[in-house]
């Protein structure tokens, strides 16, 4: 019994938890964004359901291109309107790695005074 309580409060699978259930509210706020650009895409170029379609005979090409339409709206609603600012406001943030000054032996330090003698010469 104490391992599986173990398994339970064990802190990655919480935070895996917690992941599903917000990707989950996040999915819900995606689609309604998707399904308004795509009633915009409906207005603008008229429709763009392919389900009535049927190729051949074939009755499920047109759902299936409809499906490959709507991933592809969808696709770049999460690419233009979260990773692309995400990563600017990263890049932003990012401070440049300052370099650590050398620190100098004192055989180096010789080494550069004999370097610098020889070239007096």
């Amino acid at each position: 019994m104490q391992g599986f309580k173990d398994f339970i409060f064990r802190g990655n699978l919480i935070e895996l938890a917690v992941a599903f259930i917000i990707g989950g509210a996040f999915a819900t706020v995606v689609k309604a964004f998707t399904e308004i650009v795509i009633e915009l895409l409906t207005k603008t170029i008229g429709n763009v359901s392919f389900d009535t379609w049927a190729p051949g005979g074939f009755s499920t090409v047109g759902p299936f291109l409809t499906a490959v339409v709507s991933f592809a709206i969808l696709a770049a609603v999460v690419y233009f309107g979260l990773v692309k600012p995400y990563e600017a406001v990263t890049a932003r943030l990012k401070k440049p790695v300052e370099e650590a000054p050398t620190v100098l032996t004192t055989e180096d330090l010789l080494i550069e005074i004999r370097d610098l003698l020889a070239a007096q010469k």
